[in-house]
């Protein structure tokens, strides 16, 4: 039975392909689904691929799929850098979550730095783009299986 990861995305994130091509790139946030499904699939996983610009909904969603999901990838967007709302829930669901970026936020202004969701994941991976979203699946799916 394949395990179900969920992939969140927040704010902003639905207008990838055309938000600043040059800092984001080209690839949809449609082109990033697509990939992980078939990466996901390469890796006997599942995804349940969500976005929303609405702090409180992605709060909601990682409260609803902690008894459900194996694990979480999540590209905070913004609230990365802000919400410790979600950092309390990425921690309160007790499942491994690895934060994902498109750009090297360490790269980037100063107050892109900082991470609230760092504190309370397995991991970060930003700066490689779309295959962020990729390399984070690897990385959970071995997490996964070797605990």
């Amino acid at each position: 039975m394949s395990q179900m990861i969920l992939i969140l995305n927040g704010p902003n994130l639905n207008l990838l392909g055309t938000r600043q091509p040059d800092v984001y790139g080209k690839t949809t946030l449609g082109d990033i689904e697509n990939s992980c499904r078939i990466r996901a699939d390469f890796q006997g996983m599942k995804v349940d691929f969500r976005q929303s610009n609405i702090e409180g909904e992605l709060v909601d969603w990682l409260h609803e799929v902690r008894l459900s999901h194996a694990g979480v990838v999540i590209n905070a967007g913004a609230y990365t850098h802000t919400s410790i709302a979600l950092m309390d829930a990425v921690s309160s669901i007790e499942l491994p979550v690895v934060e994902v970026h498109l750009s090297n936020i360490h790269a980037r202004e100063e107050f892109r730095h900082q991470s609230y969701i760092s504190r309370v994941a397995i991991g970060q991976i930003c700066g490689f783009g779309a295959l962020s979203y990729e390399l984070a699946l690897d990385a959970l799916a071995a997490h996964i299986q070797n605990s």
